[in-house]
């Protein structure tokens, strides 16, 4: 007989993990399809030492094949789903079409770049939300320095010099502190530049990092300032041209770097699907099943998972949910075909760690704050846990950057018009047709 399918839609940290739990689980009992657009898991968080040259980028992609053992991976972009007669269609990277049929439907399709009614940003900035957003940065940061050297103008020196964050959340501010330390590097090795690099952090909100623990805000933002970051809370931007950003408090600042990192959205895929959403994420209860369909699952930043340690409220938009809640799924599942019984997803939050660069970090594991070496510490240690492969890789990495000067030159891999603000590529492959 024709073993049932289990098709998940999403690799990443929701739809990877799903697969992977799923595989050791109930290979036995089902077919487990992994639909993704592209071959590798990506893990988020170490972005930002990409752009600043700390960790090559093979280093945090994630080979699906070679990790998900059990798991037929099919490559391409899901652009729809008949939840009728149970298929999801794709269109392969060369353009051919294709349908699988599912038993089970694991909608694990991630977020997007969250975009607001700025008048310019989607012309003149750009997003932080993939590989080839990193490795653009990279290129990008390293060109501005080279043609601030060679520039006569001061003015035009100063302004390929500055770097503008906008969103002082996670990744924003990771961004900015790695950011410094790198133009700063790079300006050591040109000693025909006058100027000291300058990176700027702006949000509407009152604090760094406002969603973590004060504490955590305040060293990140001590750091941020000592290192020469210009910190600007209550300030965003108001306009953007091709010279400079026009600031809501009436300044203008001169730039030729216009990082958004704003937030983020569920992926426009799940408008389409004609299902109950909230705030734009399709509603799932506690067993993270759609309702009306109980063959359906969703999972991660695409899913409105009650939060029943908060009732009446939904679990945010984080790795840490989307991992568990991608477990959760491949244990559901399996309870549906007779393993186990499924349960509810209720977590225990276990802390958050942001990485500063250099030697310093801050986290807070099981609520106690740490700053500084130990913070560090503990922050590698959980990426190290974290990453699915490739860690003696990233280990090397952090060691070979704490003895040696990182080179810094330019590939020239992405092209500015690869990597547009509206259509910036997520972690996972749904999109609007």
């Amino acid at each position: 007989m024709t073993k049932p399918r289990v098709v998940i839609v999403g690799a990443g940290f929701a739809g990877y993990h799903a697969a992977k739990t799923l595989s050791r689980l109930a290979r036995d009992r089902a077919e487990i399809v992994l639909l993704n657009s592209t071959d590798y898991f990506l893990y988020l968080p170490l972005l930002p030492e990409v752009a600043a040259g700390v960790v090559e980028p093979s280093r945090v992609s994630v080979p699906l094949s070679g990790t998900l053992d059990g798991v037929r991976v099919v490559v391409g972009e899901a652009d729809r789903v008949d939840l009728q007669n149970r298929w999801v269609g794709f269109t392969q990277p060369e353009g051919d079409r294709g349908r699988l049929a599912y038993d089970r439907l694991v909608l694990a399709v991630g977020s997007v770049n969250k975009l607001l009614p700025i008048p310019g940003v989607t012309e003149y900035a750009h997003g932080f939300r993939g590989l080839p957003e990193a490795l653009y940065l990279h290129d990008h940061v390293v060109r501005q320095i080279e043609l601030a050297e060679q520039a006569q103008d001061p003015a035009e020196q100063q302004a390929r010099a500055t770097f503008v964050v906008v969103g002082a959340g996670y990744t924003g501010t990771e961004v900015a502190a790695h950011g410094q330390l790198f133009t700063d590097q790079l300006a050591a090795q040109r000693p025909r530049l006058s100027i000291r690099p300058r990176w700027m952090l702006l949000d509407v909100a009152p604090r760094v990092l406002p969603e973590l623990d004060r504490r955590m805000s305040d060293t990140a933002d001590r750091v941020l300032r000592r290192r020469g970051v210009d910190v600007r809370m209550g300030t965003s931007v108001a306009e953007a041209t091709a010279d400079g950003v026009r600031l809501t408090d009436g300044g203008y600042v001169s730039t030729c770097s216009l990082v958004w990192c704003v937030g983020v959205r569920p992926d426009p895929f799940v408008a389409d699907l004609g299902l109950r959403t909230e705030r734009g994420r399709l509603v799932v209860d506690e067993y993270l099943n759609v309702p009306g369909f109980p063959e359906v699952y969703a999972c991660g930043d695409a899913a409105a998972v009650p939060d029943l340690t908060r009732p009446g409220e939904i679990c945010t938009m984080t790795a840490q949910h989307a991992q568990r809640q991608g477990k959760l799924v491949a244990h559901n599942i399996a309870a549906s075909y007779g393993q186990g019984r499924r349960r509810p997803y209720k977590h225990h939050d276990l802390g958050w760690v942001v990485d500063l660069g250099g030697r310093d970090a801050a986290a807070n594991p099981l609520k106690i704050s740490l700053s500084g070496l130990p913070a560090k510490a503990v922050t590698r240690g959980y990426h190290l846990l974290a990453m699915p492969g490739n860690r003696a890789r990233i280990g090397a990495d952090w060691v070979l950057d704490a003895a040696l000067p990182r080179p810094a030159v330019q590939l020239g891999l992405v092209p500015a018009n690869a990597v547009p603000l509206e259509s910036s590529s997520p972690e996972v492959p749904a999109r609007r047709r």
